[in-house]
């Protein structure tokens, strides 16, 4: 085995299951995915607007399908819909073996419900069925952003047997309320006497996106005590969520719900590609190991990690009372945390609504040609 791979081997042992934050048809039938699979030790994938977007923009993958959805008429929400769905099921087909070998742990493929919805609950619910039922895999995510009209979706969703990856999560009150939600869905999926031992989901808290806009206002403000502060909020405030999930999953409503086979809602290291290039590359890699989690990651990351993160063990327990300290004294600052995470879920909400309509607008200049190249 080699050292790269003794890398993420560790990671992995320590608990970490290590998810690609990529997906494209030309890695599926490559041959590149599955290779992660065999010598990366990735054990998942998520997608978003913007990955999709990214995908079919590059190389001749799509023609094909494309040339079917043009003769057969298909307008633009059809065709994103069949092309997306068919990447993520052949993805969860590839990763059938994982999702065995770990119980339904891993094995995962996430894909996001249209973020124009993220504030309307009733749409949102009703895309995450049709994305449940279309792709029709048990190892799918369906990703709904936690926003507040998205928690009465996610519990609805939870409580229907959908496993949910909740996405956009910044702060860590929103967080407890994306785990309040999930055992409100468990709760309701048992009155609805469904097996809880069939559900699964993760929350997705990002993490690089808090430190770009901190440093940001750290950067106004211009003191060396603000730029000793500096790389730091991201790295805290998914700690301090982490010991939320251990409080949370260890109440008496949760033994209950585990008395039932349910079982516990992993956090999810988001947004894990480093912003600022004078800070290590592997830095929300190396500070964020602990046990019970997902660390996905974009393909330049995972790479990184391979070859040079430093995997000591447990780098998070231990370390709350010094995470909450970073906070408080980023408040003092004048760096207000309220104020950045709600901004950091608008612009979360915002730039996945641009990449979604990057999509509509590649699919819809795609089928255009096609019809053009058929007519010509």
């Amino acid at each position: 085995m080699s050292e790269n791979t003794d890398r993420l081997g560790r990671l992995s042992e320590l608990g970490v299951s290590i998810w690609l934050d990529d997906l494209s048809r030309e890695n599926l039938r490559d041959g590149g995915l599955k290779s992660l699979i065999d010598d990366k030790h990735v054990v998942g994938v998520t997608t978003n607007p913007t990955i999709f977007a990214s995908a079919l923009s590059k190389g001749n993958a799509y023609d094909e399908q494309l040339a079917t959805l043009t003769e057969d008429g298909a307008g633009v929400d059809d065709a994103v819909l069949a092309i997306t769905t068919d990447d993520v099921r052949e993805a969860c087909d590839l990763f059938s073996d994982v999702y065995r070998a770990t119980n339904g742990e891993d094995g995962r493929v996430s894909i996001e419900v249209d973020p124009r919805l993220a504030h309307d609950t009733e749409k949102t619910l009703e895309a995450a069925r049709l994305l449940w039922e279309t792709v029709d895999r048990p190892n799918l995510f369906v990703k709904i952003p936690a926003t507040q009209e998205g928690l009465p979706a996610i519990t609805r969703a939870i409580g229907e047997g959908i496993s949910v990856n909740v996405t956009l999560i910044f702060s860590l009150d929103r967080y407890r309320a994306v785990a309040n939600a999930y055992l409100d869905g468990l709760e309701r999926a048992h009155a609805a006497g469904i097996d809880l031992s069939t559900i699964r989901s993760v929350a997705s808290f990002f993490v690089s996106r808090v430190d770009s806009e901190i440093d940001k206002r750290l950067d106004a403000i211009g003191t060396d005590a603000a730029a000793a502060l500096k790389g730091k909020a991201g790295i805290a405030n998914a700690r301090l969520a982490y010991q939320a999930f251990e409080e949370i999953f260890a109440t008496p409503r949760w033994e209950e719900l585990a008395s039932l086979g349910a079982h516990p809602q992993r956090p999810l290291w988001a947004s894990t590609g480093v912003k600022d290039p004078s800070y290590s590359d592997t830095m929300y890699v190396d500070g964020l190991i602990v046990g019970r989690v997902v660390n996905t990651m974009p393909g330049k990351t995972l790479d990184a990690a391979a070859n040079h993160a430093e995997v000591p063990g447990d780098t998070v327990h231990g370390t709350y009372a010094e995470s909450r300290k970073i906070l408080d004294d980023l408040e003092r600052m004048g760096v207000p945390y309220v104020e950045v995470t709600d901004q950091l879920e608008r612009e979360g909400v915002e730039k996945f609504e641009v990449s979604w309509d990057e999509l509509l607008q590649t699919v819809r200049s795609a089928l255009d040609d096609t019809t053009a190249g058929a007519t010509a």
